[in-house]
C-alpha cells in the first residue's frame, strides 16, 4: 500500500518475517508507515505484550540489515521446486499452473474429482497417495475447486508426490464416483 502516492499519510503497512526470511512460527513481523498510526500502534502494543524474545529480535534486525544474498538462495531454491512441481505434476496427469511468486501453488482439482469438493479430494489425496495438500475451501467458498500446494519439500519428494498421485488418478479412473478402495495404493 506504501507504493501508492501519498499512502505514508494515512496508511501503515504490516508484514512478517516468516516467508521471505524463513521464520515462520517466531512471530516476529514490523509495521512501516504513517508516524502518528505508528506511534500510537505502539502505544496499544506496549499494554498488550512485552515484546519477542531478544535473540528472536537481533536475529530478525540481522536479517533485514543483511545483503538479501540469503533471500535470493531461498528464491531459487523455491523457484526449482515450482518448476518441478509443475513438471512433475504435469507429468502425472495434474495440470498444475505455476505460481508467479509464492512458495505455494494454487492448483485446480482434477475434473473428475471437482464434484467432491476440495476437503473430500484433500482427504483422497492422503489417504491413498499419501501427499497432503490445503483443502481450497479453507481460504473461502470460491476456492473449493481448488487446493494449495506448499513447495516445502525437497525435489526428491516433490517428484515422490507426483508419482504417488500418478498411481492414485491411474486408480480412480478405474472406479465408480473416482474413489479409490484404501488398499489400493499400498
Amino acid at each position: 500500500v506504501l507504493q501508492v502516492p501519498g499512502a505514508i499519510d494515512v496508511a501503515v503497512e504490516f508484514t512478517s518475517m516468516s516467508k521471505t526470511f524463513s521464520m515462520p512460527g517466531w512471530r516476529m513481523g514490523f509495521a512501516v508507515g504513517n508516524q502518528r498510526l505508528i506511534s500510537a500502534l505502539t502505544r496499544v502494543k506496549s499494554y498488550l505484550d512485552y515484546g519477542a524474545f531478544t535473540p528472536i529480535q537481533v536475529a530478525a534486525a540481522h536479517a533485514l540489515n543483511g545483503d538479501g544474498a540469503d533471500i535470493a538462495e531461498v528464491r531459487d531454491i523455491y523457484h526449482k521446486r515450482r518448476d518441478v512441481m509443475v513438471d512433475a505434476f504435469s507429468r502425472a496427469g495434474w495440470i498444475v499452473p505455476a505460481p508467479a511468486a509464492s512458495m505455494f501453488a494454487w492448483a485446480p482439482m482434477p475434473e473428475p474429482f471437482k464434484h467432491l469438493g476440495s476437503l473430500e479430494f484433500s482427504k483422497l489425496l492422503i489417504e491413498h497417495a499419501d501427499v497432503a495438500v490445503a483443502p481450497g475451501v479453507g481460504f473461502g467458498e470460491h476456492g473449493d475447486d481448488h487446493v494449495r500446494i506448499a513447495l516445502v519439500e525437497n525435489e526428491h519428494r516433490i517428484r515422490q508426490a507426483a508419482r504417488n498421485i500418478k498411481r492414485f488418478l491411474a486408480s480412480s479412473a478405474k472406479q465408480p464416483n473416482n474413489v479409490v478402495p484404501l488398499a489400493a495404493h499400498r
